[in-house]
């Protein structure tokens, strides 16, 4: 039995792991959805990274860590503070040591698909949020069951500026075996981007799946049996 850590990206919580843990269970796994204060103004990454030790701290050495989105920004920070199996980015981020997300960006402009998070806003701690419902469903849900997306769209909460702006701490990525996911629909994170990124970052072949850039919600079983074949 493996122990799938699930950290979840920007404006989410651990509820956005709701179907995809049962179907792991189903397939003799566990998995520990882990929940981000991602709508605290002043915590980033590194921060994150503590509150996920601190939530698989009996998880034992056998942890396969999936960062979604943003999330795909924090594993790494986990797997430099213990021992974890593998890392798996899906539909992810990936950091480069020393380099803040907008740093990243002055370099590689093509991270995110044009036009993602163009009504995105600010409230007035700096925390970017959705106030357009219908946006937000066809950029992250737009393959997913319409009222799971509308359901989904409801429990979101802002997400604090520090993840975008602070620097990586980190060196080097720890030397821990990786894998990577992407969606070839994605209308978030440029499939293109995820497809080089994950060869010359993290030394893999992204393993691609169709649909866009939730599959914990469009095809939570399908995913399950992925993440599953990646941990054997």
């Amino acid at each position: 039995m493996t122990t799938f850590g699930l950290v979840h990206g920007a404006w989410h919580g651990a509820w956005c792991w709701g179907d995809l843990v049962p179907e792991l269970a189903a397939r003799g796994h566990r998995a520990i959805a882990v929940d981000l204060p991602c709508d605290d103004p002043l915590m980033g990454c590194a921060g994150y990274a503590e509150r996920v030790v601190d939530a698989v701290a009996g998880a034992g050495e056998d942890l396969v860590l999936v960062g979604h989105s943003m999330g795909g920004l924090t594993i790494p920070l986990v797997a430099a503070a213990r021992p974890v199996r593998l890392l798996v980015f899906l539909c992810a981020l990936i950091p480069r040591p020393g380099l803040s997300l907008i740093g990243q960006l002055k370099d590689e402009p093509d991270i995110f698909v044009p036009g993602f998070g163009a009504t995105v806003a600010r409230d007035d701690a700096g925390r970017s949020f959705w106030p357009d419902e219908a946006a937000l469903i066809a950029t992250l849900y737009q393959d997913c069951d319409p009222a799971a997306a509308a359901r989904a769209y409801a429990r979101l909460r802002p997400q604090g500026r520090p993840p975008n702006v602070e620097p990586c701490p980190l060196e080097a990525l720890p030397a821990v075996p990786r894998a990577a996911i992407l969606a070839r629909d994605d209308r978030s994170i440029a499939a293109g981007w995820s497809r080089r990124a994950a060869r010359e970052r993290l030394g893999v072949e992204a393993v691609e799946i169709e649909g866009g850039h939730s599959p914990f919600v469009s095809r939570p079983g399908e995913l399950a049996d992925l993440l599953a074949a990646l941990a054997a």
